[in-house]
């Protein structure tokens, strides 16, 4: 939406994406006029499924500002119980929770901020079984898993079904970001080849640097449905947050590999 020149054209807007609600025009009215973006990038949020596996830290700031920010649909895959450990960056968790699903809080505080959000719940993490399914399911997925295991598997099907993947890690100070596209990108398998021994299931980190990662995820994943700006597509942000210093590197497409080679 162009409000700076009265006589600008405005895009076309599809007949098939739903339309915005009196409420929902106000809720969004400081959005709307961001350059690029306007009603038709609103109308594409509403009209779009995420899918986001781990919802603690980092994937449940990217579900927060997605909620916020008028995502139609989330499904969220995310197994086990709430722990005292969990609390220091976890915001959409509450004391009271804790040996509850993380899952229940979840769905809770969402719903609670947006009660207009479609959520799926999947109280489970991505496993063999499930991710084809789950995959199937979204417009984009967004990759906030610990383990390599379940961030290859979130690769192979994304690339397999053409479906955007947003992948996002955090680590002490320092968070990595990038957007993978299918036939346009290389993707995470071209990154890590090989799985990294950084990235495990428990690792030093604060809760501002999963929030600070997972604002600007969502604001990838809103770029790649709405279609406006420059999403880091085939470029992979380092920023340490201890000194501030912030580096963008190309990745290359990796010969021969197993998940995208061919696509």
């Amino acid at each position: 939406m162009d409000t700076s020149n009265p006589s600008t054209p405005k895009p076309e807007i599809r007949s098939d994406l739903p339309e915005l609600t009196p409420a929902e025009l106000a809720t969004y009215s400081w959005q709307l006029p961001v350059a690029g973006f306007g009603e038709l990038g609103q109308r594409r949020l509403k009209g779009a499924t995420v899918l986001i596996s781990r919802i603690g830290g980092l994937g449940g700031v990217v579900a927060q500002q997605l909620a916020a920010a008028g995502i139609g649909r989330l499904v969220l895959a995310h197994g086990g119980d709430l722990r005292p450990d969990d609390l220091n960056r976890q915001l959409l968790m509450k004391h009271a929770g804790i040996g509850r699903p993380r899952m229940d809080a979840a769905v809770e505080s969402l719903r609670a901020f947006n009660p207009r959000l479609d959520i799926v719940a999947v109280p489970f993490n991505v496993t063999e079984t499930n991710a084809r399914e789950l995959v199937a399911q979204a417009d984009v997925v967004v990759d906030c898993a610990p383990l390599f295991s379940e961030r290859y598997l979130l690769n192979r099907e994304s690339v397999a079904q053409r479906k955007p993947m947003v992948e996002c890690a955090v680590y002490e100070l320092e968070f990595h970001l990038t957007v993978f596209v299918p036939g346009e990108t290389p993707c995470l398998r071209c990154l890590y080849p090989d799985p990294s021994t950084t990235w495990t299931r428990r690792f030093p980190v604060f809760g501002a640097v999963s929030g600070t990662a997972g604002a600007l995820a969502a604001m990838e994943t809103i770029k790649l449905i709405a279609g406006f700006g420059h999403p880091l597509k085939s470029r992979l942000l380092s920023w340490d947050l201890r000194s501030h210093r912030a580096t963008t590197v190309r990745i290359q497409r990796l010969a021969g590999c197993p998940d995208c080679c061919g696509v």
